[in-house]
C-alpha cells in the first residue's frame, strides 16, 4: 500500500511505487537490495465527496429554518461542556437553542447540558458509527431529526474531544469554533495546526488557574497567531464566568447575521 496524505480541497494525494516487494524480488533477487521512489504515481481521490454532500444538505436544512449553526470542537478535557452549558443558562432565554451532542459513549455530557431551555440531540458514535473520534456530515444528518428545526435560532454541535479528526469534516456548519485550555499547554496550537488552522474563534480557557499555574497567556495568543492570523480569541473562565460575554456577544452577532 502507498502512503497518503489529505489536501485543503479534500483530496487524498497517494504515492504508490511501481513495484510490488514480489516483483522486486523476481527482478533483483535480493530484497535487501529493494530499492523505493523509482517511479511515483499521484492518485487523487475526493474520498470525502460522499461527507461534502450530506455536509451541504445539513447547512440547507439549517438555512431553510432560518438557523446558524456552530461546530463546537476541543480536546477532552478543555472544559467544552462546561462552556456550551453556560451559554445555555445565558442565552436559551432569547434565543432557541439546539444541541448535537456528540460523544463516544455515554449521555454524561447530555445530562448536563438537559434542563437548561435547549433541544438536545443525543448522538453516540459508538452506536452504529464504529466509535469514531470524530463527528462527520452523514451522522449529525442522523441527529437532526432529534431537533425541532423551524423553531430554532441556533444549532451548537458538540463535537467529540478529539484534536486531529473533527477540524477535517465539513458537518454543514456555518462557523468553527474551539475550546482551549490553559491546562493543555501554550504548544498545542503549533503540534496541532489543522485544528486551530480551521476555527473561527478561540475560546481559551480556565483563565481563573492562570495564578496557580506557570503560565503565560500572551504566549497562548502568540502561538495561535502564528497558525491563524483572524480567528477572534477570548480569554474565558466557563467557571467564575469571566470574559464569557464576550463569546456571547460573538453568538448574538453570529445568529444576527444570518440572512433575512
Amino acid at each position: 500500500m502507498g502512503r497518503f496524505h489529505r489536501h485543503d480541497d479534500g483530496t487524498v494525494h497517494t504515492h504508490e511505487h511501481d513495484h510490488l516487494p514480489h516483483e522486486h524480488e523476481r527482478e533483483h533477487g535480493d530484497h535487501s537490495r529493494y530499492e523505493t521512489g523509482k517511479q511515483r504515481i499521484d492518485v487523487l481521490e475526493a474520498i470525502f465527496a460522499e461527507n461534502d454532500v450530506l455536509a451541504a444538505a445539513n447547512r440547507a436544512a439549517f438555512e431553510s429554518n432560518g438557523i446558524r449553526a456552530v461546530n463546537l470542537m476541543s480536546s477532552p478535557g478543555s472544559g467544552k461542556t462546561t462552556v456550551l452549558a453556560a451559554t445555555l443558562d445565558e442565552l436559551a432565554g432569547e434565543l432557541a437553542i439546539g444541541v448535537i451532542e456528540g460523544d463516544i459513549a455515554t449521555d454524561l455530557d447530555a445530562a448536563k447540558l438537559s434542563g437548561r431551555g435547549a433541544q438536545v440531540s443525543l448522538l453516540n458514535t459508538s452506536n452504529g458509527f464504529g466509535g469514531e473520534c470524530h463527528l462527520d456530515a452523514p451522522m449529525v444528518s442522523r441527529a437532526l431529526p432529534g431537533l425541532d428545526l423551524p423553531g430554532l435560532d441556533l444549532v451548537v454541535i458538540e463535537n467529540v474531544g478529539n484534536l486531529v479528526c473533527p477540524a477535517e469534516f465539513d458537518v454543514g456548519e456555518h462557523a468553527k469554533a474551539m475550546v482551549y485550555s490553559v491546562t493543555e499547554g501554550e504548544d498545542k496550537p503549533l503540534k496541532y495546526p489543522v485544528m486551530f488552522r480551521s476555527v473561527d474563534v478561540v475560546l481559551l480557557n480556565k483563565i481563573d488557574l492562570v495564578p496557580h499555574l506557570d503560565v503565560d497567556v500572551d504566549s497562548y495568543v502568540a502561538h495561535v497567531r502564528e497558525v491563524n492570523a483572524t480567528a477572534t480569541i477570548l480569554p474565558v473562565s466557563a467557571r467564575t464566568g469571566d470574559g464569557m460575554g464576550a463569546w456571547f456577544g460573538w453568538l448574538r452577532r453570529f445568529v444576527d447575521d444570518r440572512p433575512s
